[in-house]
């Protein structure tokens, strides 16, 4: 069962995972050896799966992001576990997940220019395998975007 100390531990963890343990135990209040502890257990326990740091696209000259729906021949599970392994092996794809709805999968591309997206499109989305259909929509711009789940219950 996760506490509210742990729960704390994760908000200063995900808001920044170069923090010293010492510096998050002194935000939450423990020493620096029961919060390397209470770490631990939470990396045990699969909560803390991994860190990493988040990259700015545009800086890196990403300065356009597509969603796209794809739709496949069919449903069955040869069709979309090879679907899924392509989409993993392709470093264009950021983001992929299985969908309720019109599409069965949704994807997420950056790419620096309309060209280079065109290019991801034909050589890598429209190439996975049992692709029958293909909507791409173009973020305007960002409002909101993930940097973690919230750690307090509300």
């Amino acid at each position: 069962m996760i506490d509210d100390i742990d729960r704390n531990i994760l908000h200063w963890i995900q808001k920044n995972s170069r923090l010293s343990i010492s510096d998050i135990g002194d935000k939450v209040g423990l020493s620096v050896s029961a919060c390397h502890r209470r770490i631990g257990i939470l990396e045990d326990k699969g909560v803390i799966e991994y860190y990493s740091a988040q990259l700015n696209g545009e800086k890196l000259g990403y300065n356009m992001t597509f969603y796209v729906e794809v739709s496949l021949e069919s449903q069955n599970d040869d069709v979309l576990n090879a679907f899924e392994k392509a989409a993993l092996a392709r470093p264009e794809v950021l983001e992929c997940y299985l969908t309720t709805g019109a599409a069965d999968y949704l994807i997420k591309v950056a790419a620096p220019d309309t060209k280079s997206y065109e290019r991801i499109y034909k050589r890598t989305i429209a190439a996975l395998p049992h692709v029958s259909r293909i909507q791409s929509s173009l973020v305007m711009k960002t409002v909101k975007a993930w940097t973690g789940y919230p750690t307090r219950l509300s």
